[in-house]
């Protein structure tokens, strides 16, 4: 190896390590700021619960016009203009998906729209800033498009799930599974390393810990495997269902989103406040809580919380704000879950919530094995493993039948990616 050829190799490791401890530092900086958004609402609605109804629309006016007028490609979840970024062949193109300016944006929107009472979530805003870190770096190195940088777009997007649910495993699976849908083999070093090192910052900073806690899930018998294909199509309906409706609804609404951008924000936050006092504030920010207590046993959202969780981040991504759809479909996926309890009574409560979340998750990202990773990590449960991966699949068969594309993909179509048809399963 020549001497130039040896330092540009360590050239590109050493800004690939750097970019991948930054990605982790940044999302726990972020999932910080989050929580702190949350609390502060909750803390805010206790005292004075009527004033919801001017506090989310006001606050979504404000997030709508701050998106539109200082950083447009910071709207939405991320993870499509992630997918987009990494097929657009256009340097120009792609630095109106990803850039720091774009990452500070989803940052700062994310936490203010959580501050306001949306319900989205961080993790595809993580995503989204982890690839756009990645490519900053790749593109203040000079390195080329062609591989590298791609490759370091890909490590940052699954860097920033890892570090963003502590899921090491599921950021490999889901750059695999829905990033790329495919991987080139000298791709999986710099995957590995960028998961390993974003998720040893989180650790340092943060602590072993799982994100809704241990669940000791279990199918005790034959009959309590009804569960299965009862979270799995439930899962598959309500989450195709949800998909169907987010993209068709995007395209309808598009036209009056361009004219009248804040008179939508503010009415559809007028409809967010109203989901959240029907819900006693459940309907509320990511859902974290409530899908927690769900798995514990220690507090129950109650029977409509899963259909009013549903609308409330449906309305909430029409708005156009930053802000993603992963933790409130795990939240919406474990209230459905405890829903179909009664008709499983074999089954445990715990096992219905996990696999109603791995159902609808899937029924909405058509990402079977990332919905059964992630939620096995989240809740430190090896033991539903095969139950889980069943459940995907089945809500995967049903999802296609309402929803053909996979959301992402349909809606990276929108920032210039073509819309792919859903892998084979």
């Amino acid at each position: 190896m020549s001497r130039l050829a040896f330092l540009n190799h360590w050239k590109t490791r050493i800004v690939f390590w750097c970019g991948a401890i930054a990605v982790g530092l940044v999302a726990v900086g972020f999932a910080q700021a989050c929580t702190w958004a949350i609390d502060e609402h909750a803390r805010l609605i206790a005292h004075w619960p009527y004033l919801a109804p001017l506090v989310t629309p006001l606050g979504l006016v404000l997030v709508v016009w701050a998106t539109r007028s200082l950083s447009p490609g910071a709207r939405g979840s991320g993870i499509p203009q992630a997918i987009a970024a990494l097929d657009q062949p256009d340097a120009g193109a792609r630095s109106g998906l990803l850039s720091l300016r774009i990452a500070l944006a989803k940052i700062a929107l994310t936490v203010l729209g959580l501050l306001s009472g949306a319900s989205v979530g961080r993790e595809g805003p993580t995503v989204h800033v982890g690839a756009s870190i990645m490519d900053a770096l790749g593109r203040i190195a000079h390195f080329p498009y062609d591989y590298v940088r791609r490759s370091l777009v890909l490590a940052g997007s699954a860097a920033g799930l890892a570090a963003a649910f502590n899921t090491p495993i599921a950021g490999i699976v889901f750059a695999i599974e829905e990033m790329a849908r495919s991987l080139e083999e000298r791709t999986t070093g710099i995957l590995l390393t960028a998961v390993i090192l974003a998720g040893m910052v989180s650790l340092g900073l943060l602590g072993d810990y799982t994100y809704f806690g241990m669940a000791r899930a279990q199918l005790p018998s034959v009959a309590s495997w009804l569960a299965v294909p009862v979270c799995g199509l439930a899962g598959g309906l309500a989450g195709g269902g949800f998909s169907r409706v987010l993209i068709d609804a995007g395209r309808r609404i598009a036209p009056l989103a361009a004219r009248r951008p804040f008179a939508l924000a503010f009415i559809l936050g007028a409809v967010i406040a109203g989901f959240g006092l029907l819900s006693h504030g459940g309907t509320y920010g990511t859902g974290y809580e409530q899908a927690r207590g769900l798995l514990t046993g220690e507090s129950d959202p109650g029977f409509l919380f899963p259909m009013l969780k549903l609308l409330a981040t449906l309305a909430s991504y029409l708005t156009g704000m930053p802000g993603g759809i992963f933790s409130p479909s795990l939240a919406t996926g474990g209230g459905l879950g405890a829903d179909l309890a009664p008709l499983v009574p074999q089954a445990p409560l715990a096992t219905m919530v996990v696999l109603g979340m791995a159902g609808y998750f899937t029924g909405v990202t058509q990402s079977p094995l990332t919905g059964a990773v992630i939620v096995m990590e989240m809740v430190d449960d090896h033991a539903l493993i095969l139950p889980m991966l069943a459940t995907a699949f089945l809500a995967l068969g049903v999802s296609r039948l309402i929803c053909k594309t996979p959301v992402y993909r349909a809606l990276a179509a929108s920032f210039g990616a073509p819309a792919k048809p859903p892998a084979a399963a």
